[in-house]
């Protein structure tokens, strides 16, 4: 993995993968793979996940595009095949990676769509070796990503009309910042404190102040003074580095009527600590009585969406919610479960048994179909089924995991959700922007009927098998229990 440091252009992401950006079990068996000479076998992988972060009722999907883009230009570099011969690796098989390039194809829910578990999300098909070493990789930045838009959209939801900035990369885990910046912004959050993120994506960046600027002189009113005169159009003070209701507000009072003489405006004031509805109600009636009622009021300090959830409700007169540590991290969950697993080679169907029938995975090619209401609105049901299945022949779809449960789904309008976003090993289309990305998702996650977001108890959205691929599956499964 190397960091570019040169111009991107608007989308392209910070990090350059190259092809030890992976595990090693990945190389191990891609070399037994090619010295069987099974590099030209076609296999079918599945992305999906096992269970919904948050105790939520969906997820928010995202980190395609940077998938997509980093395959495009995977490679093993120099470096690469230099490392992987001290480790051993044989110089036939060096020699075949010297040259590798991802070919496949890939079938994808939209970026920013909401999905759920046990059905795929993403189809990769390509030879073996390829389909195989490309797993980390998709792992790594689908299960990351998605994570984060979903805890960003769920605070989207709780914030009504108020602004959500992204605080959190000092805070995130290495450079996982920069792709929770990302993520953030699918999920609903206008503006990030991140500025290679806003420069890469063309995002909106936005700061305050940090305590030290205060402390670092001896008068906090001169401090804010200076501050207001360097940032006359983007002027936001800190008012809790000493006394919040004793000088930090009255300071800002003060300099924003110096400001307003001058045919300025302070822009907002920032509260980082202690009681946040009783502070921002006392700031806002300082605020108005002194004729600032324009003046906006920022919030940060270990927020998440149950925090602002509770700030609100206690009708807490707040503008911006600067949002950090809990954001970028996905806490309490800190990992999607996502998995990566084989469905098909050489047109026969795979399948991975287990002692839980709820990691029992489905076999072959498959598509979804998401059942819409006549409005265009989610019903509350996927049907996974196999990819040449007609819609209109699927009439019942079945509980993956309880055979006792169905649902008819003959009359209901199905949309096909897995659709082709790389071919031989290219895009099929243009790489959407950050902005487009974010749209889609407030767009789809609009059509989610509100029982599925809310916090406490939400509705369970239904995923079943059409009777092809639950056929399939059992015999299947019947077949490797006679084996054992």
């Amino acid at each position: 993995m190397t960091t570019t440091l040169g111009n991107l252009y608007p989308g392209q992401s910070l990090i350059h993968f190259t092809g030890t950006y992976t595990d090693l079990y990945q190389l191990t068996m891609a070399q037994v793979y090619f010295l069987h000479g099974r590099q030209h076998d076609q296999a079918t992988f599945d992305y999906f996940f096992r269970q919904l972060p948050f105790e939520g009722g969906y997820a928010v999907f995202a980190g395609l595009e940077d998938l997509l883009e980093s395959l495009e230009n995977l490679r093993f570099d120099p470096g690469d095949l230099a490392f992987l011969r001290e480790q051993g690796f044989g110089a036939e098989f060096l020699h075949y990676l010297q040259d590798f390039r991802f070919t496949g194809t890939i079938y994808s829910v939209g970026e920013g769509d909401v999905v759920f578990p046990t059905r795929p999300i993403l189809r990769v098909e390509a030879n073996l070796i390829e389909a195989q070493i490309i797993e980390t990789l998709a792992l790594n930045i689908l299960n990351f990503q998605t994570l984060i838009a979903t805890k960003a959209s769920r605070m989207r939801l709780v914030a009504g009309d108020c602004t959500l900035v992204d605080f959190g990369l000092r805070r995130a885990q290495g450079v996982g910042g920069y792709y929770a910046s990302r993520a953030a912004m699918i999920g609903g959050f206008e503006g990030t404190s991140n500025v290679r993120v806003g420069r890469d994506f063309n995002t909106p960046v936005s700061g305050t102040m940090a305590h030290s600027f205060v402390q670092g002189y001896d008068d906090e009113l001169v401090a804010f003074r200076d501050f207001a005169e360097s940032r006359p159009d983007d002027c936001v003070l800190l008012v809790d580095t000493y006394n919040t209701l004793g000088s930090g507000i009255p300071n800002a009072i003060q300099v924003g009527k110096e400001m307003e003489s001058r045919g300025q405006r302070l822009k907002g004031i920032r509260l980082d600590s202690g009681d946040l509805a009783y502070l921002s109600k006392k700031a806002r009636q300082r605020l108005d009585e002194a004729g600032l009622n324009y003046v906006k009021i920022a919030v940060s300090n270990q927020l998440d969406e149950k925090l602002i959830k509770s700030l609100l409700q206690q009708e807490a007169p707040i503008d911006i919610f600067g949002v950090g540590t809990k954001l970028v991290i996905g806490y309490p969950d800190a990992a999607l479960d996502g998995v990566y697993k084989l469905a098909n080679i050489n047109e026969k169907p795979r399948i991975k048994l287990s002692e839980s029938i709820d990691k029992v995975t489905l076999p072959g090619k498959k598509q979804v179909y998401r059942m819409l209401n006549g409005d265009g609105s989610f019903m509350g049901a996927d049907a996974v089924a196999l990819a040449d299945e007609k819609s209109h022949d699927i009439a019942v779809m079945h509980h993956p995991f309880d055979p006792l449960k169905s649902m008819t789904i003959r009359d209901c309008k199905k949309e096909p959700l897995l659709l082709k976003v790389m071919e031989h090993g290219k895009r099929t289309g243009s790489a959407l922007t950050l902005q487009a990305i974010a749209a889609y998702s407030r767009q789809r996650l609009g059509k989610l009927p509100g029982e599925y977001k809310r916090f406490e108890n939400p509705h369970l959205y239904k995923v079943g098998l059409s009777d092809q691929l639950k056929l399939e599956r059992d015999q299947l499964i019947a077949q490797y229990q006679k084996r054992k």
